[in-house]
This record gives structure tokens, C-alpha cells and sequence, in this order.
């Protein structure tokens, strides 16, 4: 697992069940609230754009830069999160 912070460990721990899109690495009230008026209220949400994107980490940063004007940084720290996430459970 790439990821270092207790928020991504706590994400990555777990199954996704109803969590917060906020629940998501790099993914804090600003960026959520963008999400959540995009459409994206839940994690499982984002994670079917991820897998609508077919997991291509480029795609996705620039589909998260669009949508709620997340960072690079921020883009790839959800981007592990969800991919990790992944590999756990998929």
C-alpha cells in the first residue's frame, strides 16, 4: 500500500460500505462539498468513476481536477486511496 496517512489507512482498512466521500484520501470539506454538488455524495461513487475510467491514473486525476478542482497532490492521494482500496477487496 502506497498511502501514509491515518485517513487512508482507515479507508484502506475496510470495506467501503456507506462512507463519506470525504472519508476519501485527499478528499477534505472543499473538495467534498464540490463532489457532493457534482453528484458524488458517497466514496462508492467516486469509486465507479475510478472504474468507469478503468483504474488509468491520469484519467482519473483530470477527471477530479475538473470536477472539484483538486490538486495534483490531492488527486493522486484519492487515486491510491480507491486503487489500494482495489486490490484489497476487488
Amino acid at each position: 500500500m502506497s498511502g501514509t496517512t491515518q485517513k487512508y489507512r482507515n479507508f484502506v482498512a475496510e470495506p467501503m460500505g456507506e462512507k463519506s466521500v470525504t472519508e476519501l484520501a485527499g478528499i477534505g470539506e472543499t473538495l467534498g462539498g464540490r463532489l457532493i454538488e457534482a453528484g458524488f455524495d458517497k466514496a462508492y461513487t467516486v469509486l465507479g468513476q475510478y472504474l468507469v475510467l478503468k483504474k488509468d491514473k491520469e484519467l482519473f486525476k483530470d477527471w477530479m481536477k475538473d470536477v472539484c478542482h483538486a490538486s495534483s497532490n490531492q488527486a493522486s492521494d484519492c487515486y491510491n486511496c480507491l486503487n489500494d482500496w482495489c486490490e484489497e477487496f476487488m
